[in-house]
C-alpha cells in the first residue's frame, strides 16, 4: 500500500479525513462509534460522494472498519488489542528503525531534526486538558520523519498503518496520563539524537522503551478510570 504523498492543494476529501482523523484520535468520535453517511454528511457538510472516498481511506489507515451491514465504524480498543499492537509495533519499528539508521541520508538527517523542533514547539503550545491536533499531527510526523529514512517502502508504510491505529488509544487516558510523571520531551529528543548519530542498537532500544512505555501508561490510566467508576 504506497503512502499518499500530502498535497500542496489539498481536495475536499482530503480535508474532511484530516477532521474525521483528528477526531477519532482526540477520542470525539469513540472507538466502536457508527459512521453513518447521514450523520457525517451533516457534520461535515459533506456529500455522500466525497465520504464514499473518505471512508474507505480510513480503513485503509486502520482507524476504522467496514462490515456487511454494519457499515464504516471507528476501530474498537481492548486491552487485548492494545497488548497485541503493541508487541507488533515493537518488532516493527525497531527493525525499521535500524534501517533508516543505516539506509538514511543528510537529507534524512535534516528532516529529523527539523520534526523533532516542530514537535517541540507544538508541545509547547498545547491545552493541558486535550490533544491539540497540532501535537498529533506534529508527533505523527516526527516518529514517520526516523522510519522513512528506511529503504523497504512496505515496512515504513506498515509500521506507520500501526502508529496511526495506537494513537486511538490516547483517548482512553488523556489527560490522566499527562499527570504521570514522564519527560515525553526527553524521550523524543533521546530518540532523535540516537538515530542522528547513527547508533542504531540505540536507537531501537530507546524506541522499544518508548512504545512500551506509552502502553503502561495508556494501561494504568485506564485501570485508574474504571477504578474511579465503579
Amino acid at each position: 500500500m504506497a503512502r499518499r504523498t500530502p498535497s500542496s492543494n489539498p481536495t475536499r476529501a482530503d480535508t474532511v479525513l484530516g477532521l474525521i482523523r483528528a477526531e477519532i484520535l482526540n477520542g470525539r468520535l469513540a472507538p466502536g462509534a457508527r459512521l453513518g453517511f447521514a450523520d457525517l454528511g451533516e457534520r461535515y457538510e459533506v456529500s455522500t460522494g466525497v465520504l464514499r472516498e473518505v471512508l474507505p481511506r480510513l480503513v485503509e489507515q486502520g482507524l476504522a472498519t467496514s462490515e456487511a451491514q454494519r457499515g464504516f465504524r471507528v476501530i474498537d480498543v481492548s486491552v487485548e488489542r492494545l497488548t497485541q499492537l503493541t508487541e507488533a509495533r515493537v518488532a516493527i519499528e525497531t527493525l525499521v528503525t535500524r534501517q533508516a539508521v543505516a539506509h538514511g541520508d543528510i537529507a534524512w538527517e535534516a528532516d529529523v531534526v527539523a520534526k523533532h523542533h516542530a514537535l517541540v514547539r507544538a508541545g509547547e503550545a498545547a491545552a493541558s486538558d486535550e490533544i491539540s491536533e497540532e501535537w498529533l499531527t506534529a508527533h505523527e510526523a516526527f516518529h514517520v520523519s526516523i522510519l522513512e529514512g528506511s529503504d523497504n517502502a512496505y515496512l515504513v508504510e506498515t509500521a506507520a498503518r500501526l502508529r496511526s491505529v495506537s494513537e486511538v488509544y490516547r483517548c482512553w487516558s488523556w489527560p490522566e496520563q499527562g499527570r504521570i510523571n514522564r519527560d515525553v520531551n526527553r524521550e523524543h529528543r533521546e530518540i532523535m539524537e540516537a538515530a542522528v548519530a547513527r547508533d542504531a542498537d540505540l536507537a531501537a532500544r530507546l524506541t522499544e522503551s518508548h512504545i512500551r512505555l506509552t502502553t503502561d501508561v495508556l494501561l494504568s490510566s485506564r485501570a485508574a478510570a474504571e477504578l474511579s467508576t465503579s
